[in-house]
């Protein structure tokens, strides 16, 4: 079964609703200009509400090391995700097993991500948008991922309770990444679509 992130959570009530339904991680945005930002303190909040074996992933774009390490002096994030054009070097820096993001706008985007990025646990793939560097809500051609891959996918954009089951027969992904199709709004998570999501995944 695909793994579940729920992403983008801003509220105690919302990190415990997604770990109740059986998410296996969440998201906490660490990028200002997102509607879905939260800063150290709130994050830290956040994660010491959790139960045992959720994974907590720290999402950023372009940030300055220092800002990283300051984030992950007061919040213990397990995983580290980076939205931006950061390097396999810069990724590995922070000691932390990390995820790359590449927003998919064709197939040679995808032909070596697993040479541009060896230390990443794995690859995130989400919609383009030009000037978003996430959390587009809208879905990528799929066609375009590589059916032979040696690298872990994680498939974000787009994805809701209506798509997730055909997403995960067609590409097979490691993991599922979910924000705005679980939302009431903008970084307020709607329980009953985190849960109706998490049975579709946990359907196939």
């Amino acid at each position: 079964m695909a793994r579940i992130k729920i992403c983008g959570i801003t509220r105690v009530e919302d990190a415990l609703a997604a770990a109740e339904a059986g998410a296996d991680a969440i998201g906490l945005v660490f990028y200002a200009p997102s509607p879905r930002a939260v800063d150290a303190r709130q994050a830290a909040h956040i994660v010491a509400a959790l139960p045992p074996f959720v994974t907590t992933v720290g999402l950023f774009v372009d940030a300055e090391p220092d800002a990283v390490r300051e984030v992950l002096s007061q919040v213990p994030l397990d995983v580290l995700q980076f939205h931006g054009d950061e390097t396999d070097e810069y990724c590995r820096q922070f000691g932390r097993p990390f995820l790359k993001a590449v927003r998919v706008q064709n197939a040679e985007q995808l032909t070596d991500v697993a040479a541009r990025w060896p230390g990443a646990s794995g690859i995130l793939l989400d919609s383009y948008k030009p000037g978003v560097p996430g959390g587009t809500g809208e879905v990528f051609d799929w066609r375009l991922v590589p059916v032979k891959r040696d690298w872990n996918l994680v498939l974000a954009g787009g994805l809701t309770a209506d798509n997730v089951h055909q997403a995960i027969r067609e590409m097979c992904p490691w993991a599922v990444d979910v924000s705005g199709g679980v939302e009431a709004s903008k970084g307020i998570k709607d329980v009953a679509k985190i849960n109706a999501f998490v049975q579709e995944v946990k359907r196939v």
